[in-house]
């Protein structure tokens, strides 16, 4: 959830550093900090605050040619300077960057204590500088080796050392590293953000991978109880625009991985929809016919809006395969022992391929002897790597904490999985070829919802003025407004709860009043009556209204000072939870642009979670 950068080269450390931390603030951002290492030894700058404050505060002769950088996202004690990476031992021989969380940091720091260790910071991290600096080993990668063996929990750490000047040391266990190659130069970051700029050929390290890092490249060992042992890690180019992580011309990362919507859409469906059998093409799943029928339940696991997403991908499932599945949260799965079945395809949704909850749930699936794939948007990413199969995403990089083309583009992923599972089943052919038509359809009816931008914009100015909000729905609507009651959450900072519209008369229809609205999801589909009655109940209480529905829906009997319509294009029914949702994108950005709120930075949140 924090952010890491680290350059070796001919050139001075800190400018590269200060712009690369920059790039990595959606992953952290509460304070942040560098060390440089030159002729003087190891000088150090942190503050609390953006990664603009550190550099307006930095000195003008911060000068050293190796150099690391952070950017924290608070899990030990507060963001202050002192608690603020990087952490150095006492004597100031060795400055350490750290994510992840060090789970016997409190027996280690009262070990350190009674050596007479003055330790300065809440932070788990330090103990790693006082650690490295007090080992005995004659090599820093002997130091790190060492350390890393007394220590349990996460990490992605990058290591300095003045006795060591030519090399950065790093490693990784469960929170991501990547190695860059420049041009007699090298880098090292927690996400491919950070290097874009200056090379696209990068090695991933993987979990209980070190590696050194020095001008003439680098060179990766596996830490084992035996010691250190060399793998043989290759570096390789990635196909990434630059351009992609920078917000142009757009006022957040948000509004344009919104408005990349239509494009992205386009590209996860290109190639993958095979029109004369009128099925998927995932040729990526691993799985072919015989596999595919031999599948008796789907269980698909995600954090936050990938589950969310997940959901409404395994309601897809059901309706086009007629596979049992559901969706739960990735976070909780491993803990309550789950039942690995032989017959049943896991499935794990995650953005960035790095969310830590999601990641131990696939290593608890294979090591119980499952199958599982992964819709996955970070080519490289560690689910990537470990899960037997999958569908890359490919919605381009996404930089805002709050998921938008992503999450598109991994409703379309569930799409063609369930095609391509209902057509070796008992989809018909007419049906295969009616939801592809509907499937290229999608582009153009999200552009078509964008198009109505002014008038979301005054209706989320409305809503940002309510203290708590419901958002409800049936069945495909469900997962539908629990998204939407995620997305005002995550950056308006207001009160948003999701029911099941039948839900609201067993309970929380006592909270209904003028001052809570209610954004109901109410699609022409068979539950339309239903779904208007419950409306007339909300409405009967005096609760404001904003109905994202179809044009022919009638909501006739209600108020026109009380429900607001929001109309999307129709699609085919099983498809339309994602155009449902694209409004409630538009919306909760609106609204949080509205209350004057950081976007791209909403507090306490991180884009990539790599702590438990």
């Amino acid at each position: 959830m924090c952010g890491i950068v680290g350059y070796l080269g001919p050139h001075q450390a800190a400018p590269l550093l200060l712009e690369g931390l920059a790039r990595l603030e959606h992953r952290g951002y509460d304070s942040a900090g560098v060390a440089v290492l030159g002729g003087s030894g190891i000088r150090v700058a942190k503050r609390a605050g953006r990664v603009r404050d550190l550099s307006e505060d930095l000195p003008k002769r911060f000068t050293g040619k190796v150099g690391i950088g952070h950017t924290r996202w608070a899990t030990h004690g507060p963001a202050n300077d002192v608690n603020a990476h990087p952490h150095t031992d006492t004597k100031e021989l060795v400055a350490v960057v750290h994510n992840g969380i060090i789970d016997n940091a409190a027996a280690l720091r009262d070990e350190l204590a009674e050596e007479g260790v003055d330790l300065v910071s809440d932070t788990d991290t330090e103990v790693l500088a006082h650690l490295i600096a007090g080992s005995g080993a004659d090599t820093l990668e002997g130091k790190v080796a060492e350390t890393l063996g007394r220590i349990h929990g996460t990490y992605g750490i990058a290591v300095l050392h003045v006795d060591f000047p030519d090399r950065i040391v790093v490693a990784r266990n469960g929170s991501p590293l990547i190695i860059g190659v420049g041009d007699k130069e090298m880098y090292v970051a927690s996400d491919l953000a950070a290097l874009v700029r200056y090379t696209t050929t990068v090695a991933h390290l993987d979990d209980g991978e070190m590696a050194t890092i020095t001008s003439a490249g680098f060179s990766t060992y596996r830490l084992g109880a035996s010691g250190l042992a060399a793998t043989n890690r290759r570096a390789a180019h990635v196909d990434v625009d630059p351009a992609s992580y920078d917000a142009g011309e757009y006022d957040s990362f948000m509004y344009k991985e919104i408005l990349e919507q239509p494009a992205a859409a386009e590209r996860v469906l290109r190639g993958r929809l095979d029109e004369r059998f009128a099925t998927g093409h995932l040729g990526g799943l691993n799985l072919d016919a015989r596999e595919l029928r031999a599948i008796r339940r789907i269980k698909v696991l995600g954090c936050g809006s990938a589950y969310y997403v997940g959901e409404m991908g395994a309601t897809l499932i059901e309706e086009l395969a007629r596979i049992p599945a559901d969706a739960e949260a990735a976070s909780e799965f491993r803990y309550r022992n789950p039942i690995i079945e032989p017959d049943t395809l896991y499935v794990v949704v995650s953005q960035s391929g790095e969310t830590v909850d999601t990641l131990l749930a696939v290593q608890e699936i294979q090591r119980k002897g499952g199958r599982v794939i992964g819709l996955v948007n970070v080519v490289g990413s560690a689910i990537a790597r470990e899960v037997d199969g999958g569908i890359y995403l490919h919605a381009g990089p996404e930089v805002a904490v709050a998921s938008t083309k992503a999450l598109t583009n991994m409703f379309l992923g569930f799409a063609m999985l369930a095609l391509q599972l209902g057509r070796v089943r008992d989809l018909s052919i007419a049906d295969g070829r009616r939801l592809i038509a509907g499937l290229e359809a999608l582009p153009h009816k999200i552009e078509q919802i964008l198009a109505t931008e002014e008038r979301l914009e005054a209706i989320a100015a409305r809503l940002a003025e309510a203290e708590s909000l419901f958002f409800i729905g049936r069945v495909r609507g469900f997962p539908v407004a629990r998204e939407g009651a995620q997305k005002f959450k995550e950056i308006s900072y207001r009160h948003a709860e999701a029911y099941q519209t039948s839900e609201l008369k067993h309970g929380p229809l006592a909270l209904i009043s003028p001052d809570v609205p209610t954004v109901a999801i109410v699609p022409d589909d068979e539950l339309v009556e239903r779904n208007v009655a419950a409306l007339h109940e909300i409405a009967a209480r005096g609760g404001p209204l904003v109905v994202v529905t179809h044009e022919d829906v009638a909501l006739r009997g209600l108020p026109s000072d009380l429900a607001e319509r929001i109309v999307v294009p129709r699609s085919e029914r099983e498809l339309d939870p994602i155009l449902l949702t694209i409004p409630l994108q538009v919306l909760a950005y609106h609204a949080a642009k509205h209350l004057g709120h950081d976007i791209d930075k909403p507090r306490n949140l991180a884009k990539s979670v790599t702590v438990e």
